[in-house]
């Protein structure tokens, strides 16, 4: 498949936002994410140039195979947060640390607006490297605009930079320095370059050498029937992420469905 680049990728992004602006005038703000970040109604730049700086409303759309369904998909919803910014070493806490492949400097905080697993938006914050915002708002407006849902956005230094913690807790996350898990050489992971993203690990395990990674996930090995929020060949949360040009780690030999990479690893 032809990669789009960056800028394309926020041209289109920005004609879809205008597309369906202002429906969501006079609603609730979402509420806040479990990391505290409060909920706003309006998209800001936060600082950088080329990112969306009002307010959209996102139509409703039937529920697909990935949409995960839930509330009245009639109504009128709260529009799409995006709000990106730079980050320092102290943001990144746990997560990064000197010898880390890139710098703080090539990292951005993107918060975004999604929907959780009771059909209610919330707003979460993913760390990412500077190159892929763009795609990554790309795909997360579309998993908003098909209710696709999320258990919980987070940096994984909420969880002390632990990768086990995150993915118990059963956390969306990108960024965090640290190797890849894997039977081969010790060698840095995507994660470690802010260009791969786990979602949902729970619903969606990482199966290794007869692992089950998180052990909770042993419930969602049996890939066979879908249940909320599962990536599957063909499905929402795997087409958003293939339409920004990612790769899914769904089809490996030891499948990592979790896992989503610009990088191909």
């Amino acid at each position: 498949m032809k990669r789009r680049s960056p800028n394309s990728l926020l041209i289109g992004l920005l004609a879809a936002l205008a597309m369906v602006g202002g429906a969501a005038a006079g609603c609730a703000a979402p509420s806040a994410d479990p990391a505290g970040d409060p909920g706003t109604p309006t998209a800001s730049a936060g600082g950088e140039s080329g990112v969306p700086t009002d307010g959209s409303g996102t139509p409703t759309a039937p529920a697909g195979p990935g949409s995960g369904g839930g509330g009245d998909r009639s109504s009128t919803v709260p529009g799409f947060v995006i709000e990106i910014s730079t980050v320092t070493a102290e943001d990144l806490g746990a997560s990064w640390r000197p010898g880390c492949p890139v710098g703080p400097d090539q990292l951005r905080r993107i918060r975004l607006g999604y929907w959780d697993f009771d059909g209610r938006p919330q707003v979460g914050t993913i760390i990412v490297h500077r190159s892929v915002t763009p795609e990554v708002v790309e795909v997360f407006a579309t998993l908003y605009r098909e209710r696709f849902p999320i258990r919980r956005l987070r940096p994984v230094d909420a969880y002390g930079g632990s990768d086990d913690r995150s993915m118990a807790d059963d956390n969306t996350s990108g960024f965090n320095c640290r190797k890849a898990v894997s039977t081969g050489p010790a060698t840095w992971s995507a994660h470690a370059y802010g260009k791969a993203i786990d979602v949902n690990p729970v619903e969606n395990p990482y199966l290794l050498d007869g692992r089950v990674l998180p052990p909770a996930g042993a419930a969602y090995r049996d890939r066979s029937g879908y249940r909320p929020g599962m990536a599957v060949r063909g499905g929402t949360l795997v087409k958003a992420f293939a339409a920004a040009g990612w790769q899914w780690g769904g089809g490996w030999d030891s499948p990592d469905y979790q896992h989503f990479t610009r990088t191909g690893g």
